[in-house]
């Protein structure tokens, strides 16, 4: 879909648009939005951004999922600049000399331009950071603490026209806890899933499949991991992410942890790994009870189109080894 392709259809006169899921547990699935609600959740970040008419801001993401497409909302609800350039690792590549007030990105596409000087540069000049798409690796994290800009992990799902809440990422006001935008509202369900309550951008409260710890202060949360990403093998519960991140800190190839049926203990954790790896340099990172069973070797981690892993094609790939 092209820009223009969705201005149109913006401008028709029906009140919804189609978007879809990431897919990241499964099959994308269709859904109908209401354009108001999408104008109201632009409203909210432009507000809480301090955004003003003839700002920039980047459109570097896909118009078929719902990211991209609350970059364009948010432009034509604050009358915005808005510069586009074709999905890729490497957005600010011709960017250079670019002032720009505000990019969502992906946490692969600021990674990768963290490597190149010059997209670096460009990097540490945009006003506003958004990251969202996929969890933040601690090695990203620690590289993005001492960015002189605003650089923000974003929390949310299509459902909710993009993110409900943000946390800090740079400078000295950097925070593990995600702040809800203004009206929005969080608690947990009998299971520890995060429940949302934001009325302007979705009718009724949403229970999500995201386990989340709440802050004694009763409104900020974080998220430990999904609901099923949870692996319950012999009478333990082990986190997929947990591990996936405790991981990250010795492992610096792509890799990801699944999980498949076992006749012993129930469930039992597989890392699927582009590299070999040596068990006791894993050893070092994890429990004894979250060593994987197995460890396969694959030609590349699969991914959904958003650049998250997908979940359900590593599940197979567990499976058929």
């Amino acid at each position: 879909m092209t820009t223009s392709e969705f201005q149109e259809q913006w401008t028709s006169p029906s009140p919804t648009l189609l978007v879809h899921t990431s897919g990241s547990t499964g099959a994308p699935k269709p859904l109908m939005v209401e354009k108001e609600r999408m104008l109201a959740s632009a409203h909210a970040t432009n507000d809480f951004l301090g955004l003003h008419p003839g700002d920039t801001t980047l459109l570097c993401m896909p118009l078929e999922f719902i990211a991209g497409k609350m970059v364009i909302v948010r432009s034509m609800e604050r009358h915005l600049r808005l510069i586009s350039v074709d999905p890729s690792n490497h957005p600010l590549a011709t960017l250079a000399t670019e002032h720009i007030d505000v990019a969502a990105m992906v946490p692969s596409q600021v990674w990768t331009s963290l490597q190149d000087e010059e997209e670096a540069r460009a990097l540490r000049s945009i006003r506003h950071i958004i990251i969202g798409g996929g969890a933040i690796s601690p090695e990203l994290e620690d590289a993005l603490r001492a960015m002189p800009n605003n650089v923000w992990s974003s929390y949310g799902m299509t459902e909710t026209l993009s993110h409900i809440a943000l946390r800090r990422v740079s400078g000295p006001d950097a925070s593990l806890w995600y702040t809800p935008m203004p009206g929005v509202t969080v608690s947990l369900s009998a299971d520890g899933c995060l429940i949302i309550n934001a009325p302007q951008v979705h009718e009724g409260a949403l229970l999500t499949n995201d386990i989340a710890e709440m802050h004694t202060d009763g409104r900020r949360f974080r998220i430990i991991g999904r609901k099923d990403n949870t692996i319950c093998s012999g009478g333990i519960k082990l986190q997929i992410e947990a591990m996936e991140k405790k991981l990250s800190v010795c492992l610096h190839h792509p890799f990801c942890i699944t999980k498949r049926k076992d006749a012993k203990f129930g469930e039992v954790a597989v890392m699927l790994t582009t590299q070999d790896v040596c068990r006791g340099d894993i050893a070092a990172c994890l429990t004894k009870y979250e060593m994987p069973k197995d460890i396969i070797l694959v030609g590349s981690i699969p991914l959904t189109k958003t650049g998250k892993i997908d979940r359900k094609a590593a599940m197979m790939l567990a499976d058929v080894e």
